[in-house]
């Protein structure tokens, strides 16, 4: 799909007003230098916005403090970003315009990996150092040196640390589990994460035996759902985005599918909107989290950024809370703020020498990268949902809800067990 001059001409208009009126705000910026552009694609419509405007705010917090102390090397910043619609065959049109026409100093990506990995190439043609917003294992397939992930997945096989800790919960029942379903879109994101699985399945000697994929944009998935159910997994692992989530867990509920352990991958019940749409429904499921103000690891810069967002969210018409992106888009941009600082400059050889090398300090957490630009050590908890009752925001504020069962040291409760979506 090419995307329209009109239309991208209009988003340019709104992607970069936030950072020229912040600019014009702070007094300690001489208004005559030339800001530094950090551009980037994001889901603002489509069915990736609800995290990707949340991501973006995050970012728009992070322009507006640096600009009021000063910029970065005396010189503001300038978020130049549009729309990508959630559909990653227009993301190479969108790097392309970034870099040939805007000609941004910084080049990042927007949200998931099905819109990152589409970016790659055209980054890649013209030798850029890339820093990438919450991808799964992109560069597992390009290994491309200036890669770098904002995304807690990691170590050694980062396709595997997505779901390492929905299988050690498993893992760690009495009696153990024996069989396991699994399903996913046709898309990056779910290839790469199954990837994981059946290597992890393999690896725990589970048998699996249902693995099939749905074409994206599937509307029904009450056959998918009768399907798994009919091969009596004793777990069963989603690989799945926002709409497939919610429709594979309303099927659920609507056919009485109940396997001893019900979730895995299911990326949108990270998002206030869709736990609050969803309600008791997420009793008892288990699923991943990247980043919760309760979490053993969180840090008190994050909790404070946090705050400053939900002060911000509900006018702006994003994620209430915005535990989930927040904290990594504006930690993706401390790198950048960092890098730029510590070399003197925009010069892409040394951003990325300076990344590979460096620890850096961030509101989630100390980050540092490894080879294929994966944080060296994995930070992904798996998470149980208990206790919901009725749709309100508000108890979802509360660590009593989302349980944190793995990784152990960080756990905040007793797993439900076997999957009962009544408690």
């Amino acid at each position: 799909m090419l995307i329209k001059r009109r239309t991208l001409g209009k988003l340019a208009v709104a992607g970069t007003a936030a950072g020229l009126a912040s600019e014009l705000a702070s007094p300690a910026i001489a208004q005559d230098k030339k800001p530094f552009t950090i551009g980037f694609g994001m889901a603002l419509t489509g069915s990736l916005a609800p995290n990707g405007k949340s991501a973006l705010l995050g970012m728009q917090i992070w322009e507006e403090e640096v600009n009021k102390r000063g910029g970065i090397l005396g010189r503001p910043v300038k978020l130049v970003y549009y729309d990508d619609q959630s559909n990653p065959s227009g993301v190479p049109a969108i790097y392309t315009k970034l870099l040939d026409v805007d000609k941004v100093d910084i080049v990042t990506s927007g949200y998931a990996t099905n819109m990152v990995a589409p970016a790659m190439p055209v980054i890649m043609q013209h030798d850029r150092t890339f820093f990438a917003l919450l991808g799964l294992a992109v560069n597992s397939e390009f290994h491309y040196p200036r890669y770098f992930s904002v995304t807690p997945t990691g170590g050694p096989n980062p396709k595997r640390s997505f779901s390492d800790g929905f299988f050690a919960v498993a893992m760690a029942q009495n009696p153990k589990p024996k069989t396991l379903a699994i399903t996913g879109a046709d898309a990056e994101f779910p290839r790469n994460a199954l990837d994981g699985v059946r290597a992890s399945a393999k690896e725990l000697g589970l048998k699996i035996v249902y693995d099939k994929t749905y074409p994206p944009g599937t509307a029904d998935y009450t056959p998918v759902v009768r399907a798994v159910a009919a091969t009596n997994p004793d777990i069963y692992f989603s690989a799945s985005y926002p709409a497939d989530s919610v429709g594979i867990i309303r099927a659920a509920h609507e056919v009485g599918f109940k396997p001893k352990m019900f979730g895995g991958g299911m990326v949108g019940l990270q998002a206030t909107a869709i736990k609050t749409q969803l309600g008791p429904l997420l009793n008892g499921i288990i699923t991943y989290d990247f980043w919760l103000p309760w979490a053993g690891f969180a840090t008190d810069e994050g909790r404070e950024l946090i705050k400053k967002y939900q002060t911000k969210s509900a006018a702006a018409g994003v994620d209430l809370l915005g535990y989930y992106m927040p904290p990594f888009g504006y930690a993706m941009l401390q790198i950048i703020e960092q890098a730029v600082t510590a070399t003197g400059g925009t010069n892409d050889d040394k951003l990325a020498e300076y990344a590979r090398k460096t620890t850096f300090k961030t509101v989630a957490g100390d980050i540092k990268f490894n080879a294929e630009g994966e944080w060296t050590e994995a930070q992904v908890m798996a998470v149980q949902f208990q206790g919901v009752t009725g749709n309100s925001v508000d108890q979802f504020r509360d660590p009593k809800t989302e349980v944190v069962l793995w990784p152990t040291k960080y756990s905040t409760g007793k797993i439900v067990y076997p999957y009962d979506p009544s408690k």
